[in-house]
């Protein structure tokens, strides 16, 4: 067959593609017709309207309203016959999805940097908000099951990408719940997650783990997207003060010799970020480094040189959010000013505008659980925070999330995004004034 044959073919299929909306069974039919019967009422209803006498005017506009909600009901029948097949669960929910959908297209445009669990829980809150959201994830993590897998697979770690797309899901809570589903027992699937394995078998499938995680996203329907900061596969190199060296992931949060990190670098230097990365930092409105860990979430990200330079160039308003405790190992003794000065220290980012940092006292039985692993609230240091020419932003932050049925301290995920809109709203109306 020609190609023009075949381009004619097509192009009569596609015409014909309406009429299967008529075929028996797809439960529209008979509502179309219905509704059809509802537009020959409201004809003869404009007809009897002018009629001679003031009988058939009223007639007539009795027989339209009759007519208009014959329509109604027929349309409404039809949308409800098709949303119980895409959405055979929700249904019921169609007009607040829809509002939802609209409502947060015109949201703003986010960028969030990180990993680990600090990411994920400024996410959840950012997602009643906005749609425009990339969250862009650390690659270099080497412990649990994403260590596991990268070892034996030689796939990007994916236990971060994947918290983040839970994070962001707008599926049904069994589908997130089975994506964080961990095995356990003496199998050989023991501790590793089921979204571990699916975006692994994923990335085997399309053999490009940013396609993997684009088709993850798919199946979650997350509002807005997951990207690794890049796809090249990297190691943190961490220099201690007393000249040793540490280099892994695990060895630097794990390591014996509590020596304070003096530098962080990335094996090798040289890696380029994902082209999803780059793009979404040259469109945001604002990006947010953090919540999380300091040398092993936030600042792997950023070691990224052509990603710090984008970051450098991008008139998005930039907000750091502090975490509420130290880490042992990583930020004993660290102040808000401490976390900030390490991020200038160690990589090429010259500005971050504020600073989001929670001033509330930690709960006493937290505070003592928290002194046994040598964490401790971070303190709020407004004015060398001041100093260093980054706006501070105080708030009672703590929110108290029970994961595996024990207590942790997270920050508040709708207070946290919401501070976090305020401050975008604002220096945007700032900005236009100054001009």
């Amino acid at each position: 067959m020609s190609v023009d044959r075949r381009r004619i073919k097509r192009k009569f299929l596609q015409l014909l593609k309406p009429i299967k909306w008529f075929y028996p069974g797809m439960g529209v039919k008979r509502w179309i017709l219905f509704s059809f019967l509802g537009v020959i009422i409201i004809v003869s209803g404009g007809q009897l309207f002018s009629g001679p006498t003031t009988a058939f005017r009223i007639a007539g506009i009795a027989l339209m309203f009759l007519g208009i909600g014959i329509i109604g009901w027929g349309f409404k029948k039809v949308v409800l016959n098709v949303t119980a097949v895409l959405l055979p669960k929700r249904q019921d929910d169609l007009v607040d999805i829809l509002y939802h959908k609209k409502h947060l297209e015109r949201g703003y445009r986010i960028v969030s940097v990180g990993g680990g669990t600090g990411l994920s829980t400024l996410l959840q809150g950012l997602k009643q908000y906005t749609s425009k959201i990339t969250a862009i994830v650390t690659v270099a993590d080497e412990g649990g099951s994403s260590g596991k897998l990268r070892q034996e697979f030689g796939v990007l770690p994916p236990g971060d990408i994947r918290n983040c797309l839970v994070a962001l899901a707008d599926t049904e809570p069994l589908m997130s719940e089975l994506f964080q589903y961990r095995f356990d027992g003496d199998s050989a699937f023991s501790g590793h997650s089921f979204g571990n394995i699916f975006i692994l078998a994923m990335s085997k499938v399309t053999k490009d783990f940013e396609e993997a995680v684009r088709e993850s996203s798919k199946v979650l329907a997350i509002r807005g997207e997951v990207v690794p900061s890049t796809l090249q596969k990297v190691r943190l190199v961490a220099e201690l003060e007393d000249r040793t060296v540490a280099v892994g992931e695990v060895e630097i949060t794990e390591r014996k010799n509590l020596s304070p990190i003096s530098r962080l670098s990335l094996e090798p230097s040289d890696c380029q970020p994902s082209a999803g990365s780059i793009e979404a930092v040259k469109n945001a409105d604002a990006i947010i480094l953090g919540p999380g860990s300091l040398y092993t979430s936030i600042i792997p990200n950023l070691l990224i040189g052509a990603l710090a330079e984008a970051i450098n160039d991008s008139t998005a308003i930039k907000i750091y959010v502090c975490n509420i405790m130290t880490q042992h190992g990583e930020t004993d003794g660290y102040t808000a000013a401490d976390h900030l000065k390490a991020i200038f220290k160690n990589t090429g980012l010259k500005r971050i505008d504020y600073c989001v940092v929670n001033n509330a006292d930690i709960p006493v039985e937290f505070a003592k659980r928290y002194a046994q692993e040598r964490a401790y609230r971070v303190a709020s240091d407004i004015d060398k925070i001041k100093e260093l020419k980054v706006t501070p932003i105080e708030d009672n932050f703590i929110n108290i999330a029970e994961i595996k049925d024990k207590e942790f301290l997270r920050h508040n995920p709708r207070r946290l995004s919401k501070t976090v809109l305020d401050i975008i709203s604002i220096a945007k109306t700032e900005a236009i004034h100054a001009r």
